[in-house]
């Protein structure tokens, strides 16, 4: 399966992102990916944080290509896709469960 995700890249304490597509299945270690489709700096202000490629993003989506909760929330803000954004905080009732047992 492919998904649109964030790779960090940067140095440590400043943070800064590619938006790549990956195969979700081989990629998560090896940090391989297929295209990179733009990126993400969360630490500028003013100014571009974030380019990315619309086209390319669009394209990959029709073919089935699935995004991750945070790149979902980006595209969203930046309004290349429609609809709501999605939770993507760690739910507090699993943690709850998981000191219980």
């Amino acid at each position: 399966m492919l998904k649109i995700r964030l790779q960090r890249t940067g140095r440590k304490h400043d943070p800064s992102y590619r938006l790549v597509l990956t195969d979700s299945r081989k990629a998560s270690q090896s940090g391989a990916f297929l295209e990179m489709l733009g990126s993400y700096d969360p630490s500028k202000k003013d100014g571009v944080a974030f380019n990315i490629k619309k086209e390319r993003i669009a394209y990959w989506i029709s073919k089935g290509a699935q995004t991750t909760g945070v790149v979902h929330n980006l595209l969203v803000s930046e309004k290349i896709i429609k609809g709501p954004k999605v939770n993507v905080s760690p739910s507090l009732k699993k943690a709850v469960l998981a000191k219980i047992s």
